[in-house]
């Protein structure tokens, strides 16, 4: 359940007074996501999220997501639109946390995507490559390489409970992907965190991305192995060629990926893996019984992040070559 802070009704009546956005006549939180507290708020005007950041989400990082969603908008992309207050400004102050109201998107996130609904995810992601650009603001992506070792650390002398020899293992990946990573490739603003549930769709067409708070500047093909490892993967843990076939076709519609970024697609995806294991495992081992937050299972990833170590060819994904 993402819902950590309560608000009060007289609270939420007053904050919403500093903007244009009609009288309040319910409100609901919403039991999705894991960073933030989220509601879903129907008002006389339009129905709005409003969303809490919590204390995982730096302060000084809110800028960024709220003015990359504007730039986006403003480019044609369908995401939620930040609504200014009536100072002008993006971010208010409710129930001691900082606050956004952001508009509605229509649609809902697939349980059981099919080829068809990961070309459109990979349209839509080049769409989102090609739309960032010119973006001013920049933020650094505090969870690739160098911020894996920092986030291990704090796992490792307990990962051997998730399973026996992890510590070996995750080093000598690290190891590798300190020393493979590629430089030089096409970089600008990624999502970095495209899963299903952050992507809408009415039928089969997409309606919108949302929940751009990991979204950082890294390598756009980068952003494509997340993708991969998100979407392409059945629940029995087999990597569905056919999905990731669809996937890449519908990126390189828009924006086709260069001899290079296919070369480093293997390792992208390897260490796009060992992100989401590694947070995983994080969570998985820190996490107290009883939290109102679903941890998820570190070893889907690990074994997603094996399954690439034997990728000998980027053909294997999907791409043609």
């Amino acid at each position: 359940m993402a819902v950590y802070t309560d608000i009060a009704e007289d609270d939420l009546k007053w904050f919403l007074t500093e903007y244009d956005a009609g009288t309040l006549l319910s409100y609901k939180g919403i039991a999705e996501g894991v960073e933030n507290s989220n509601f879903l708020l129907h008002t006389s005007e339009d129905p709005l999220i409003l969303t809490l950041y919590e204390k995982r989400v730096e302060k000084t990082d809110l800028p960024f997501f709220l003015g990359l969603m504007q730039h986006l908008a403003a480019r044609g992309l369908s995401c939620p639109l930040p609504l200014p207050r009536r100072d002008g400004a993006l971010l208010g102050s409710l129930s001691g946390r900082p606050a956004a109201l952001i508009s509605f998107l229509e649609g809902m996130w697939l349980r059981k995507p099919e080829a068809k609904h990961c070309r459109e995810v990979g349209r839509a992601l080049a769409e989102m490559h090609v739309a960032g650009d010119g973006f001013e603001l920049t933020r650094p992506n505090a969870l690739s390489v160098n911020g894996w070792q920092t986030l291990w650390e704090k796992s490792e002398a307990r990962a051997g409970e998730v399973e026996a020899g992890l510590q070996n293992e995750i080093r000598s990946e690290l190891a590798f992907l300190s020393a493979a990573w590629p430089k030089g490739l096409p970089a600008g603003v990624i999502h970095a965190d495209l899963f299903p549930d952050n992507v809408f769709f009415l039928g089969d067409q997409l309606s919108g991305l949302i929940d751009f708070y990991f979204a950082c500047n890294d390598l756009l093909a980068y952003d494509v192995s997340i993708c991969l490892n998100a979407w392409c993967f059945e629940k029995d843990g087999a990597y569905n060629i056919t999905k990731g076939t669809a996937m890449l076709e519908g990126y390189q519609s828009v924006r086709p990926l260069s001899g290079e970024e296919i070369a480093a697609l293997p390792v992208l995806s390897r260490g796009s893996a060992l992100r989401f294991f590694l947070t995983r495992l994080y969570d998985w081992l820190t996490t107290p019984e009883g939290a109102m937050v679903t941890k998820k299972d570190p070893l889907e990833y690990l074994r997603k992040l094996r399954f690439h170590r034997q990728i000998k060819s980027p053909a294997e994904y999907g791409l043609s070559l």
